[in-house]
């Protein structure tokens, strides 16, 4: 590990999580850095266009060139690529939103998004995290992740968005059982007050789940029945024909064990 680049994804955390404005000294104390080396490290971001600084506070924030980087890692991205078909034929054959996402540190970033048919007006959520406990997507992924790694998930910090968050490892760890069990996972409200998902997880060519796909709403509209089962069976069949285009073996595409 090289320590001064350690330092400086540090910064770009803290400004992506903490900012959108920082100053030299708030970053110092949550880096535990002496100022100096903070404000040597940000004016090497600068130059880069890594982070800006603000004229008014001196402080500073996230650059444009980030963007640059974001626009060009969704362009490599196998998964987000080859969902875009299938995400829209989901979201024509659902009548709703779809989601793609892909696991990274504990919460689930959605790579694609494919509007609701004939909806009003929506805001692209490509580049959204959502902590995995919260979204059917990330219980999707971490239920047929490896027994490790699912351990991990459940021993590490459970985000609270809402009165509805499940933040109980037994609990949750219940919850994953019958998710790979059915091939698919739900959100009730965990992430947004009035929202819900229905997700199922998307394997690649070696069988490891790379990510999930799903469709998100209003709760009224995704987890009533019959509802609840059609979309289910549509999530399900999507991730299934999307993981063998990515080559996953017939027994991961199927997306259910037991």
């Amino acid at each position: 590990m090289v320590q001064a680049v350690q330092r400086a994804v540090q910064i770009l955390r803290e400004l992506a999580v903490t900012g959108p404005r920082l100053g030299v000294t708030e970053l110092a104390e949550r880096l535990g850095v002496a100022k100096p080396t903070v404000h040597a490290l940000l004016r090497t971001l600068e130059a880069e266009g890594l982070v800006v600084q603000d004229r008014d506070s001196s402080k500073y924030q996230l650059g444009p060139y980030l963007v640059h980087l974001g626009n060009s890692y969704l362009d490599t991205q196998e998964l987000r690529s080859r969902s875009l078909t299938w995400a829209d034929l989901l979201a024509r054959r659902a009548g709703e939103a779809v989601w793609v996402a892909v696991p990274t540190d504990g919460r689930m970033l959605v790579v694609h998004h494919a509007f609701r048919p004939e909806g009003a007006v929506q805001i692209l959520e490509v580049g959204a995290s959502v902590p995995w406990n919260t979204c059917a997507l990330g219980k999707a992924v971490a239920a047929f992740a490896p027994a490790e790694e699912r351990e991990r998930l459940l021993a590490g910090e459970l985000t609270v968005l809402t009165g509805a968050s499940v933040t109980r490892p037994d609990r949750l760890a219940a919850e994953l059982e019958r998710v790979r069990a059915q091939g698919y996972a739900l959100e009730d409200q965990e992430s947004a007050i009035g929202d819900a998902g229905i997700a199922a997880p998307v394997f690649d060519r070696s069988g490891a789940v790379v990510g999930a796909i799903g469709v998100v709403g209003p709760v009224e509209r995704l987890l009533a029945e019959p509802a609840r089962q059609e979309l289910a069976v549509a999530v399900r069949e999507t991730a299934r024909n999307l993981s063998r285009d990515l080559g996953a073996p017939r027994a991961a595409a199927t997306g259910a064990v037991g």
